[in-house]
């Protein structure tokens, strides 16, 4: 019997919590204040309902060769977690004229396409579908409500994460080298875990 207190658990548990999407949303809100960070909160959420969905076509598949990927995924999802430390890190604010080759973290598309490369996000959609959906019910109409809760859950939590950056701007700015290092460690350490 599909266990809906286990599923929305995991799904609001592994949501909410820190990772490198939540931590990317707040630094947008502290840096660049709310408005502007919405677009990557709703690529990453769309970002995230793909690997839903990529989840729900694979799964067999995925079951069967699941450690191939992890070893592909794991060194990605690393260099991924480490590039954002180093843009908290860096912190640098954006000149008039950027560089085509400069990433915008702020962009729907960044926010869609990181979701990819983001080893939290999937695990978390290979261990639902997986664990919580395939074993319980594989019609269409259970499929279609786990993306759109999915994607309502990450979606509101990204919004959370960029609003406590953005409420919060006046402190972060003043003390924005000790906040970002403390992050940028924070997703070191993340990095540094896929590994341990």
């Amino acid at each position: 019997m599909f266990n809906w207190f286990a599923f929305v658990s995991y799904v609001v548990v592994s949501s909410i919590t820190p990772g490198p999407n939540n931590l990317m949303c707040m630094a947008n809100g502290t840096r660049y204040g709310f408005r502007k960070g919405l677009k990557f909160c709703f690529g990453v959420a769309l970002g995230f309902s793909l690997i839903v969905l990529c989840a729900i076509g694979c799964n067999f598949f995925i079951n069967e060769y699941i450690p191939a990927i992890l070893k592909l995924m794991t060194p990605i999802g690393a260099a991924y977690i480490l590039w954002l430390a180093w843009t908290i890190w860096r912190d640098k604010p954006k000149e008039k004229k950027e560089s085509k080759l400069q990433l915008d973290t702020t962009a729907f598309h960044v926010g869609m396409i990181l979701q990819f490369v983001n080893p939290k996000g999937l695990l978390f959609g290979m261990t639902l579908i997986t664990n919580f959906v395939f074993p319980y019910d594989r019609s269409f109409g259970m499929f279609a409500m786990v993306v759109i809760f999915c994607w309502a859950m990450v979606l509101l939590s990204n919004i959370c994460w960029l609003l406590f950056g953005s409420i919060f701007q006046k402190f972060f700015e003043d003390y924005k080298r000790i906040l970002n290092a403390v992050m940028a460690l924070l997703l070191v350490y993340c990095a540094v875990s896929l590994f341990l």
